[in-house]
């Protein structure tokens, strides 16, 4: 029964290749074009393949309103919290999860400081757009012509010195974020804290969520924060394979 479940699933990849006949089923799987036949009406009686005029077989709707369906019943909290929490064991600072909605950043998720030092954030405060490094990823994904109407319809407070003064230094940002693929805010909001961020990416590509480290400068330096960076980046992309079923889970730190 295993091997007859995992020569069927097997050809799911092959026809996300494009569309195969009999004989190149049998062929891939290495069995009889019987035994390729019956596995292959098997998946189309449950929609997973459809049978061309041409008849050829290509992957069946149903297979993408399955994937549809579970994509949208993803929790990306929920997945990412163990991870959090691990990250935090590690280097024992502050830990946040942030998603872009309605035209704000909005953080879903904080594992505290085990310092007594502790950042005033919480659970479901919008972030600040211009300065914080989670805004910055989730921002930067945005296609340009989306991410330059953000920018030009943004306020620019002078939170510290180091906060973005305007439109076209938020933009030049943005495009250095996207292209190294991970952002700061070294004292841009509050001039105390600093803070390194990295991506969470859906099976797409597309940036779902950001995380980041956040420490005060009384608890570690911004250079001794950044030293933290591929760490947070190896944490975001195994909540990024878990979230998009790339990978198995497994423990990142």
């Amino acid at each position: 029964m295993s091997q007859t479940v995992d020569r069927a699933l097997s050809i799911l990849p092959l026809l996300a290749e494009g569309p195969a006949d009999l004989g190149q089923v049998a062929d891939r799987l290495g069995v009889h074009k019987s035994t390729a036949l019956r596995l292959l009406r098997t998946l189309h009686e449950h929609g997973l393949v459809y049978r061309q005029s041409d008849q050829r077989y290509r992957l069946g709707a149903r297979l993408f309103a399955l994937a549809q369906e579970a994509m949208e019943n993803l929790d990306v909290r929920e997945i990412a919290h163990p991870h959090l929490i691990r990250l935090n064991e590690s280097c024992g600072h502050t830990v946040h999860l942030a998603v872009y909605e309605e035209n704000e950043v909005l953080y879903i998720d904080k594992v505290e400081s085990r310092y007594p030092v502790r950042m005033y954030s919480r659970i479901g405060k919008p972030v600040a757009l211009t300065v914080a490094a989670v805004a910055k990823l989730l921002l930067a994904d945005l296609p340009e012509h989306e991410r330059r109407a953000v920018a030009e319809k943004l306020d620019y407070p002078s939170y510290t010195p180091r906060s973005t003064p305007n439109a076209t230094a938020f933009l030049r940002e943005l495009e250095k974020v996207r292209e190294q693929g991970w952002a700061t805010d070294l004292g841009g909001h509050e001039e105390s804290i600093n803070c390194v961020a990295a991506p969470i990416r859906g099976a797409d590509g597309r940036v779902v969520a950001a995380m980041s480290v956040s420490a005060p400068n009384v608890v570690v330096t911004a250079d001794e924060l950044l030293t933290l960076l591929p760490l947070v980046r190896r944490t975001a992309d195994a909540i990024s394979g878990e979230y998009s079923g790339r990978t198995p889970v497994k423990g990142t730190v």
